[in-house]
């Protein structure tokens, strides 16, 4: 997402979310969207399954330079107007780096609706914008999901298993042509 402001987008099951650049205050909104999230949904996202994310975690994850690290959010308002986080997509790179790393986590109650695709556009075009047009993701060989998501919305470069563990290099797919009159 190249500015600041959200966009609200419709999903699968009509409910809408808005898609915005993370912010220094999501901090404890990352740590409460972590403490929403199933075990199946945090080991897959973390590789581990920790009582509540690191204070350190949420600072780092939250405080981002906008060019090298990137990351987006999902929001939702929640029962007393402020906003809920329900997803978060970001990217890394190093500065002499020909890839950057991404990661996605969507809340269990809003996956399957479309999210984490939105998620991964957001991300993708993003680091397209600021010249990074390679792409990593390490995800858990039995997490067809994400397998799934990476297959069908990006170009795979390669991949390879190793110890349960999927190193997927990729892509953003190319938008179709537009007819020609």
């Amino acid at each position: 997402m190249t500015t600041p402001e959200a966009a609200s987008v419709r999903l699968r099951n009509g409910a809408s979310v808005r898609i915005r650049p993370i912010r220094p205050d999501d901090e404890p909104r990352l740590s409460a969207l972590y403490d929403r999230l199933g075990l199946e949904t945090a080991f897959q996202r973390f590789f581990t399954v920790m009582r509540s994310l690191p204070p350190e975690w949420a600072h780092y994850f939250a405080h981002v330079d906008g060019v090298w690290r990137v990351a987006v959010v999902a929001e939702r308002d929640g029962a007393d107007g402020e906003p809920v986080l329900v997803g978060v997509g970001r990217y890394e790179a190093a500065a002499d780096a020909p890839d950057a790393e991404i990661a996605l986590v969507v809340e269990d109650a809003w996956q399957a609706q479309g999210l984490g695709a939105v998620l991964l556009e957001e991300i993708l075009r993003a680091g397209e914008a600021h010249g990074i047009h390679e792409f990593r993701a390490w995800v858990l060989a039995d997490n067809a999901r994400m397998r799934g998501l990476l297959a069908r919305h990006t170009r795979i470069v390669r991949q390879q298993v190793e110890q349960g563990v999927a190193e997927i290099v990729f892509c953003r797919r190319a938008a179709a042509p537009a007819d020609a009159a």
